[in-house]
């Protein structure tokens, strides 16, 4: 009843937010693109999408969809991986920004080696400005991170949001003083385009809090020391957003390789996973 490859089109679609996106990233035009998801609405008999000139969304029935999508393609690829008979081997040096320390990013890396057992998987946890250098310094293999800008195309998106600014249940700000900062330590690229905006906006500010760890950054803001800006799809339980602040702006979350393929196929294994289960890293654990 479910088309594999339609599914595959839905998931992409449901982590860029974004029909061209999804084709550009598929390798397909975007009218295949819409054609998929129409199909798979028609299947279905429920629209998965709410969408206009500006904005896509997943309604309803297109959030109830994901879950069943994953299970279908998971299903899918465990078979192809049986009957080739290929065993990946190596060693893979797989970085990953501190935004996904609270999501489900773990239950794919654990998916990934129960379907790769001999990949010797080397875990590195960093801002993404520190990810950035380690790539480019040949001391990683394969990196999940921010996009350092709306410039930066580099990788391939794994999915995008807005960033907002979020602080305690309550929290009032006073506009006659300085905005109380929690931030990342350089070269964090949340703290930069926290400081860029309130900079272009002619809004004073303080450091209030500085931590390389999100689970810091995330009590410091329980604690009421100040506002943090942070991804709209990740707010974290006790933390709310704040209003009077300037705009952020989207995030984007890519993939990016090392040079002359770096890590080999284990690489290119992790990050099929991580494309096909893009959405689950989109949301709390």
């Amino acid at each position: 009843m479910y088309d594999p490859v339609q599914l595959r089109t839905f998931l992409t679609v449901a982590q860029t937010l974004s029909f061209t996106q999804a084709a550009a990233r598929l390798g397909v035009r975007q009218s295949t693109v819409s054609q998929h998801v129409r199909r798979l609405e028609e299947a279905t008999g429920r629209p998965l999408f709410a969408r206009d000139t500006h904005s896509v969304a997943l309604t309803e029935d297109g959030e109830a969809l994901l879950g069943f999508a994953r299970t279908i393609l998971a299903a899918h690829e465990r078979a192809a991986a049986f009957f080739t008979g290929t065993r990946l081997r190596g060693r893979l040096r797989f970085g990953a920004s501190e935004d996904f320390v609270l999501t489900r990013l773990p239950e794919v890396l654990e998916g990934f080696r129960h379907e790769h057992p001999e990949v010797d998987l080397e875990l590195s946890v960093e801002l993404s400005g520190t990810l950035h250098q380690r790539l480019d310094e040949g001391r990683l293999d394969l990196v999940l991170a921010k996009r350092r800008g709306p410039s930066d195309e580099r990788g391939r998106l794994v999915w995008r949001d807005r960033m907002v600014w979020i602080g305690a249940e309550g929290l009032r700000l006073d506009a006659e003083r300085p905005v109380p900062l929690i931030v990342f330590p350089p070269p964090g690229i949340t703290r930069a385009r926290a400081l860029e905006v309130l900079e272009r906006d002619g809004r004073p500010w303080r450091i209030a809090c500085t931590s390389g760890s999100l689970n810091g950054l995330i009590a410091a803001a329980r604690a009421g020391l100040g506002v943090m800006a942070h991804t709209r799809g990740l707010i974290p339980p006790g933390l709310e957003r704040v209003a009077g602040l300037p705009d952020l702006g989207q995030v984007e979350f890519a993939l990016l390789r090392g040079p002359a393929g770096a890590g080999g196929a284990a690489a290119e294994a992790l990050a099929a996973a991580i494309l096909s289960g893009g959405d689950r890293l989109s949301r709390p654990a």
